[in-house]
């Protein structure tokens, strides 16, 4: 092994705390496909901000051979799901080999490395066990992310977890804190209980950031299965009980994270105020902030967009945004062979698709639907992207019927590929960033961020990172919510009803009838969303408040 590491750029002294961040899913650049959505994205920010404010921090993950998976058309248009294997050859290869223990078995690892210069971002490993001295079982495990096999999936979360451990241990750097983002590396918690025999020791390491409320995104497994697989290594079951204060035959991976972590943060205030709601009946949890999520101006922002609005060049602005449109508007003519007008406005939906997202909130009344997309006085164009989970047939079966709807309208369109170079496009050809979440289910979201950054001015539900923002007519629009106590259809019912009026009555006739207005609307929103939305102040955030405890280091 000839790779040697040292950090390698000059540490800013206010974060000369050494930092090991773990994650699932880096969303870098579009060349590096290593994530599925919000927590890439996330991260993704997180690792350009650390390299801008030059953080002691380095970023563990897993280099997928398949990515999370090509989205394409089949063909009558309905979406298909393609496994394509990556070659990524700016990656290095470190040549760090070691072994870890998935079912007893010793699997072989090594590690790939981003360097900071490639893509302005902190050094970057990635784990992989597709090597020639395991077997076919042993390489699947860093295969596909979010793998649909539970056994699979448990195995990243070692390889993750456990491998991430090792690997710092092999180029020897040694972290006072090791952020969790997302509990799927949990299983370092364990390893570094082994090491110090004690929880105290890991809680003074060990810190947490949960993104989500949803049942999909907080894991509870078998124990029987976990001790299986070697989860936690060889520390005897009945131990693992008692000090992770199991219930059952059931391990909950949030709860075992809140419960070995010194802290941890929600990622919006209305997050943490559903986090406590959740889990604060629950023994021995850490302490729990709020540390509202962000996104990288520097590669989200269209810089000549702020460049005339800090000249006060407002027509130059509008024109920017026009142009932004006709590069969005040439990609949708590539792929559904529908053109559009760069003078009509233009709403996007574009985020995952998920039942609690409510893609289909705008076709829940058919009959408005269709006045709005042929209303000739003051029409309107809208576009769909978001990949679904590829096992989430709900969640397909909602796309595919947007496919065959968009057929019957000239001014309707739904994209495939929804990565980060169509996220881009996308907002910058967005006059209105939808977003409709089913109230309290989004943690924070982070695509209206990005969008205001690029001229879309915001039309949400006040959900996640929004009330934090927004000043409703004055720098986007709240669509009026519902109560959360209602049934969900009944919630969808009057939200729907709440965007259709809101949509007529005030969003459409603003931007035709008072275009003026629209644009100061565009400039607060872009003065608004900066700093404050930026990933630089969310990474300054993390080492003043999350890297401490009771107002001083972990460490």
């Amino acid at each position: 092994m000839n790779f040697s590491f040292q950090h390698p750029y000059p540490i800013n002294p206010e974060y000369q705390v050494p930092v090991a961040y773990l994650c699932m899913e880096y969303a870098v650049h579009q060349p590096l496909k290593t994530y599925s959505g919000g927590l890439g994205y996330l991260a993704g920010s997180l690792m350009r901000s650390a390299y801008e404010l030059r953080q002691n921090v380095i970023g563990i993950g897993i280099l997928w051979k398949y990515g999370y998976y090509n989205q394409g058309r089949k063909g009558d248009e309905t979406m298909e799901v393609l496994f394509q294997e990556k070659i990524y050859h700016f990656l290095i290869d470190t040549g760090i080999k070691f072994t870890i223990k998935v079912s007893g078995y010793d699997v072989w690892v090594t590690a790939f490395y981003l360097k900071p210069e490639i893509f302005k971002t902190a050094p970057i490993f990635f784990l992989t066990t597709d090597l020639p001295e395991n077997d076919y079982l042993a390489k699947t495990i860093s295969h596909k992310l979010y793998d649909s096999n539970p056994e699979t999936g448990t195995a990243a979360a070692i390889l993750l977890g456990e491998g991430g451990a090792r690997l710092l241990e092999a180029i020897n750097f040694q972290p006072d804190i090791y952020h969790l983002n997302e509990s799927h590396a949990l299983p370092i918690a364990f390893y570094l209980y082994k090491k110090y025999q004690s929880v105290e020791e890991v809680k003074r390491r060990l810190v947490f950031t949960n993104h989500t409320p949803e049942p999909g995104g907080n894991q509870r497994s078998d124990l029987f299965l976990l001790n299986k697989m070697g989860f936690w290594g060889d520390i005897p079951i009945d131990e693992v009980k008692e000090i992770a204060g199991c219930q059952g035959d059931v391990m909950d991976h949030t709860l075992t994270a809140f419960r070995f972590s010194g802290k941890a943060n929600a990622v919006s205030k209305m997050h943490l105020n559903t986090l406590q709601g959740i889990w604060n009946g629950n023994n021995g949890i850490c302490e729990l902030t709020s540390i509202t999520n962000a996104q990288s101006y520097s590669y989200w922002a269209d810089k000549e967009m702020y460049a005339a609005l800090e000249t006060n060049q407002m027509q130059k602005l509008v024109e920017k945004k026009k142009a932004g449109k006709r590069a969005l508007f040439d990609e949708v003519a590539d792929q559904c062979g529908v053109l559009l007008d760069p003078e009509v406005l233009t709403i996007v939906f574009a985020k995952r698709f998920a039942g609690y997202k409510r893609p289909e909130l705008l076709l829940h009344d058919m009959d408005f639907f269709h006045q709005l997309l042929t209303n000739n006085k003051m029409p309107i164009q809208m576009i769909w992207a978001g990949k679904p989970y590829p096992m989430d047939y709900d969640a397909i079966a909602s796309f595919n019927k947007i496919v065959n709807l968009c057929k019957d309208y000239p001014n309707c369109a739904i994209l495939v590929g929804y990565e980060l170079r169509l996220s881009r496009l996308l907002k910058q050809g967005a006059d209105v960033w939808l977003n409709t979440p089913r109230l309290t289910h989004e943690a924070s979201g982070t695509s209206g961020m990005s969008a205001a950054m690029n001229g879309c001015i915001n039309v949400s539900i006040p959900d996640g990172w929004f009330p934090e923002f927004v000043v409703d007519g004055v720098n986007g629009f709240v669509i009026p919510n519902t109560e959360i106590s209602e049934h969900k259809f009944q919630q969808d019912e009057t939200d729907a009803h709440n965007l259709y009026n809101l949509l007529q009555k005030t969003v459409i006739p603003l931007y035709y009838d008072h275009p003026d207005k629209w644009v100061e609307i565009i400039r607060r929103s872009m003065q608004d969303i900066f700093p404050l939305f930026d990933s630089n102040r969310m990474a300054n955030e993390y080492y003043k408040q999350l890297y401490t405890i009771n107002g001083t280091n972990i460490c």
